[in-house]
């Protein structure tokens, strides 16, 4: 696929403006404000992506990086990198696979976008600041005609049964509605499928005892 059919971005005021709710691409100004909202979100705050990060991640994949504003505020971002995911071992990190956060690895022909961060303002949770993140992806992933969205989620309530249960085990109680993970029930509907687990994905992610849930939306 030639890069001139790769070409897309969300103009400023397009894509999903109800109730004064803007998503658009993340520009250059904005990392300041996206650095801080990231640091807000993450537990330690020192763990979250730096204003370096996400700028590398602006000048490199421009299209692939969104924020959500609301009356001018900064309430949710997320970032994602275009890979061949056949170029990454099955059992990769995030690390691995988002270059340290900042997305050097970028491939201008890949086929999947995977989604390396996704952030909201604790305070506007309520307003489906997720979804409308995710559809954003998804609108980027038809508009390039990529094969498949992917990440790696993560599973916070997981160390409440990990004396009990493996992760997979885990993962498949979620599924069947006998166990309720807020995340990955997120993620399930919103047409992601699960995979298989990824040990070691994150070594700061306690709650998730350092598992990730390899997750895949094809574009159809």
């Amino acid at each position: 696929m030639s890069n001139e059919n790769r070409k897309y971005k969300l103009s400023d005021d397009q894509s999903d403006n109800s109730s004064d709710l803007i998503v658009r691409n993340s520009r250059p100004g904005d990392v300041e404000r996206i650095s801080e909202l990231a640091r807000l979100c993450y537990d330690p705050p020192e763990i979250a992506y730096t204003k370096e990060n996400f700028l590398s991640q602006i000048e490199i994949f421009p299209e692939g990086q969104f924020c959500v504003e609301l009356n001018g505020e900064i309430i949710g971002s997320c970032s994602s990198v275009l890979v061949n995911i056949e170029d990454y071992p099955k059992h990769h990190t995030l690390v691995e696979i988002a270059d340290n956060g900042d997305i050097k690895n970028h491939n201008p022909t890949g086929k999947n976008l995977y989604g390396i961060d996704i952030v909201v303002h604790p305070q506007y949770r309520g307003l489906k600041i997720g979804k409308r993140l995710y559809n954003a992806r998804r609108q980027l992933c038809k508009s390039l005609g990529l094969e498949s969205i992917i990440f790696g989620g993560r599973i916070p309530r997981y160390h409440q049964y990990a004396n009990q249960m493996s992760a997979e085990d885990y993962v498949e109680k979620v599924i069947s509605n006998q166990i309720m993970d807020p995340v990955l029930r997120f993620q399930l509907n919103n047409g992601f499928e699960y995979r298989y687990i990824m040990p070691n994905y994150l070594l700061t992610d306690h709650e998730s005892m350092y598992y990730a849930t390899f997750m895949e939306c094809v574009n159809k």
